[in-house]
């Protein structure tokens, strides 16, 4: 299997990676500012459970197949800047509730999904699994599906603690906040609108 030495490389430039502000913690926070702690801590799992499809595919060697194949990852990337885009919408549209109360959450189950969704839909996420994984798997050290699963679990584990993070901070701010219902709506529909953008501008080079 992996060295330590190969691994503990890999974990240093995984933690370099995770602590740096990027799509899912925006989408976290979004969820946090707008329904408070519980609803951000399930977008943070469910942005986690979309790492496993990624990391399920990249040991499968779709991940390659995706990132070589123009209409492949034109269809991943067109489907995920469609959802972002709707879930912008869907929040600059939305209807307030009574004056001076918070907006009313969403089910933690749709939270998660959605969370699921906004991470497999990202083809950044398929790109990065090509770029990083394949540097630190060794064909002689046995199995690189083995290899790239070990990884993209260790990268995971890092991830979602950098989530929570986020999660516990989105939450306490959207606590205090949870009277300005339409400022918050509104937040989280450029959240959405932006990593559609941003999305939609991704290309396969």
């Amino acid at each position: 299997m992996i060295s330590w030495s190969v691994f503990l490389v890999f974990v240093g430039a995984s933690l370099a990676l995770v602590l740096l502000p990027g799509p899912n913690h925006l989408y976290i926070t979004a969820r946090g500012l707008a329904q408070g702690r519980a609803a951000a801590l399930a977008s943070a799992f469910g942005v986690e459970t979309g790492t496993l499809v990624h990391i399920a595919a990249a040991a499968a060697g779709l991940s390659y197949v995706i990132s070589t194949s123009a209409t492949l990852f034109g269809i991943v990337k067109w489907a995920g800047v469609a959802y972002l885009v709707y879930l912008g919408v869907r929040a600059f549209t939305g209807k307030d509730g009574a004056a001076g109360e918070a907006l009313k959450p969403q089910p933690l189950r749709k939270v998660f999904l959605e969370g699921v969704l906004v991470n497999v839909l990202n083809p950044k996420v398929t790109l990065f699994f090509l770029a990083l994984l394949p540097q630190f798997v060794d064909p002689a050290a046995g199995s690189p599906a083995l290899q790239i699963v070990l990884l993209g679990v260790t990268l995971l584990l890092l991830g979602l603690l950098s989530d929570i993070v986020y999660a516990f901070t989105a939450g306490a701010l959207g606590g205090r906040l949870a009277g300005r219902a339409r400022a918050l709506r509104y937040f989280s529909g450029v959240v959405y609108l932006g990593l559609g953008v941003a999305t939609a501008f991704t290309g396969r080079k």
